[in-house]
């Protein structure tokens, strides 16, 4: 029943099974096991990430594709969320016509994107996912009327969905179930969902001819497959998902900006997460956006401690200053890549073949 569920992608090894059991229970059970608002705000955003890494994975690791669009797909699904709410009304109708409209024109984009440019040389074709991207994000700032410009949209959600509502007078477990658990209970449902219908894509007849193309995309022209038609599909799939993650985070934020969804610093977190997790492993968008979104969000909070315990040593205590928490986070980075090549799920799945053998 489970290897029907994963679509017969196993983990492949019991280390990287513990881990993603673990990884699943501390998400389903956040609100109660890691009490407070920063602490649901990092289990939120990894549920976010999880898909946008996925899909951004979709094109990069299974297709062979390098795209710089998706934080415009992200950043899509979020405007559609937040315009339709802002003109509509807080209601579920509003919701679901802002999805639908995102989704709409994420396909149309996504299409044209990449009938027009698929056919070009990957890095020409980078280039003018780079360049779309940026053009889109200036408009969103332009077009002030829609968007709200530099200063974005405030927004409403419906009343289940607020952090005011309260069904229940009784707390659970010590918490209080209010609008706001409701909502990372949905985000939480979403990603589950959404992970498992990647699962099936990679892993169907369509996904095994994506990757065919990654690994030699002229035996694959030679043998009968359209190649263009593929990757095509491939990228209007992954800006899909990328849009519907951008959905999750308007709900969960209430509010979106240029900043908030359009930024190219998102796009470079997508990047190092995919590497750190493994390419061309769904599971490596979980464990990539988990250690990395850990480590951003509480390093500071590390050294801080850790420099206050060396306060004596003066040296050591400015050199772990919370000030420097990007230098000490490249180098994470650095380590990861030079001890874990193919990601941690790749290098887990290598050491379970040479058990094996």
């Amino acid at each position: 029943m489970l290897s029907r569920l994963l679509s017969h992608d196993l983990p492949r090894s019991r280390v990287l099974a513990a881990i993603l059991i673990v990884i699943v229970l501390g998400l389903a059970l956040a609100p109660f096991v890691f009490p407070g608002v920063k602490a649901l705000n990092v289990a939120a955003k990894v549920l976010i990430f999880v898909v946008l890494v996925a899909a951004f994975d979709l094109l990069l690791g299974y297709t062979g594709i390098v795209s710089f669009a998706h934080t415009m797909f992200f950043g899509i699904g979020a405007y559609g969320i937040a315009i339709a709410c802002s003109h509509l009304g807080a209601t579920w109708g509003a919701l679901a016509l802002g999805t639908l409209a995102a989704l709409a024109v994420s396909l149309l984009l996504s299409l044209a994107i990449g009938l027009f440019s698929l056919r070009v040389r990957a890095i020409f074709f980078a280039m003018i996912t780079l360049a779309v991207a940026a053009a889109f994000q200036t408009l969103a700032s332009q077009l002030s009327a829609f968007t709200g410009g530099e200063d974005g949209l405030t927004f409403k959600l419906p009343e289940w969905l607020s952090p005011s509502f309260e069904p229940f007078e009784n707390e659970f477990f010590g918490v209080l179930i209010d609008g706001r658990i409701i909502s990372y209970y949905l985000l939480f449902i979403v990603c589950v969902v959404l992970v498992l219908a990647l699962l099936r894509i990679v892993n169907s007849p369509f996904g095994r001819v994506l990757q065919a193309i990654r690994e030699n995309e002229f035996r694959a022209e030679a043998i009968g497959y359209r190649v263009v038609v593929y990757r095509t599909l491939s990228s209007v799939l992954s800006a899909l998902f990328a849009t519907l993650a951008g959905c999750m985070l308007a709900l969960w934020l209430r509010y979106n900006g240029p900043d908030t969804s359009l930024s190219f610093e998102i796009m470079m977190d997508v990047l190092l997460i995919v590497v750190i997790g493994g390419m061309g492993t769904i599971y490596g968008a979980v464990i990539g956006s988990v250690l990395f979104l850990v480590a951003q969000s509480y390093l500071q909070d590390l050294l801080r401690l850790g420099s206050e315990a060396a306060s004596a040593v003066p040296m050591l205590s400015a050199l772990l200053s919370p000030d420097r928490w990007l230098l000490w986070l490249g180098l994470l980075f650095v380590l990861s890549v030079y001890y874990f090549p193919t990601g941690v799920v790749g290098r887990l799945r290598t050491w379970r073949e040479r058990l094996v053998r």
